[in-house]
């Protein structure tokens, strides 16, 4: 058997599924994204690519910032309701039991239940076709000191974070080795 070849489409996949909050403290919303991604590493730079029609896109684009909510598996039914409801309808936070927390560096909310929460400030938008791309730099990264272990080091395997995979939302799951494991020297 061969390979077919099919029209281009999404099929990079897993891909990160996150919740975007945008707005301030007093009129917010959340959206779930999962065109996401790290664009840089200095600047620390990340991306967010949304269609114009959903709820957030003008937040995003007023205020110029968003926080993205990293999502572990016990927040698997908010970031499924998130993506498929509008903020124009309701309070999506109080739908969904999210508790929303001020950010240190953005007017945006985090999400109190995220692991980590990403504060960004966009630097360019990109019309791209069916959505644009806000570009951002990362001003912080907001971690809970539930996930450290006793030598202050992040565990984010404890995080339980979740990915999405053609249609499907995923746990991440075992550890197959290490950044550079293929060319380490035995001990």
């Amino acid at each position: 058997m061969g390979k077919l070849v099919w029209k281009p489409g999404t099929m990079l996949y897993p891909v990160p599924a996150v919740l975007v909050t945008c707005g301030d403290m007093q009129n917010h919303n959340v959206c779930t994204i999962a065109w996401t991604g790290i664009l840089n590493t200095d600047p620390a730079m990340t991306y967010v690519s949304i269609r114009k029609e959903r709820h957030s896109y003008n937040m995003i684009k007023d205020s110029g910032e968003f926080v993205i909510n990293l999502v572990p598996k016990d927040l698997v039914k908010a970031l499924d309701y998130c993506g498929v409801r509008s903020g124009k309808n309701e309070n999506k936070f109080a739908t969904m039991g999210l508790e929303i927390e001020e950010g240190r560096n953005v007017s945006v909310p985090l999400i109190k239940q995220s692991p980590i929460n990403i504060e960004c400030k966009v630097t360019q938008i990109i019309p791209l076709g069916s959505h644009d791309m806000f570009m951002a730099q990362i001003l912080s990264v907001d971690v809970d000191e539930k996930y450290l272990d006793e030598n202050g080091k992040f565990d984010l395997e404890k995080c339980n974070l979740v990915a999405y995979s053609h249609g499907q939302y995923y746990e991440l799951g075992e550890n197959l080795g290490k950044f550079g494991f293929s060319v380490e020297k035995k001990k």
